[in-house]
């Protein structure tokens, strides 16, 4: 289950991200509406509540980034699209 935290400080996230167009990413993210809807890599619940997250992720630019998401629209197109470090540890 994938639930993501957004954190406001770098120094605060255990993975830093870059929002990229599809060609580019490393993760195409579908983002889901309950947690329990939240499950691999690909499908994200976002949550107020930094407590009740397995990820806390910062926003950032592609250079300092360690993951280029895109998201998408369905569930279907979720997934990697490469090999990746962070596969399976988000």
């Amino acid at each position: 289950m994938t639930t993501i935290y957004q954190t406001a400080t770098m120094g605060e996230a255990r993975v830093r991200v870059a929002l990229v167009d599809r060609g580019s990413a490393d993760l195409l993210v579908h983002r889901v509406g309950s947690r329990g809807l939240a499950h691999g890599d690909a499908l994200w619940f976002f949550t107020r509540e930094p407590q009740s997250a397995n990820a806390h992720a910062y926003f950032t630019s592609q250079g300092m980034a360690q993951l280029k998401v895109c998201f998408v629209d369905t569930f279907g197109e979720a997934g990697w699209t490469k090999p990746h470090p962070l596969r399976g540890r988000l």
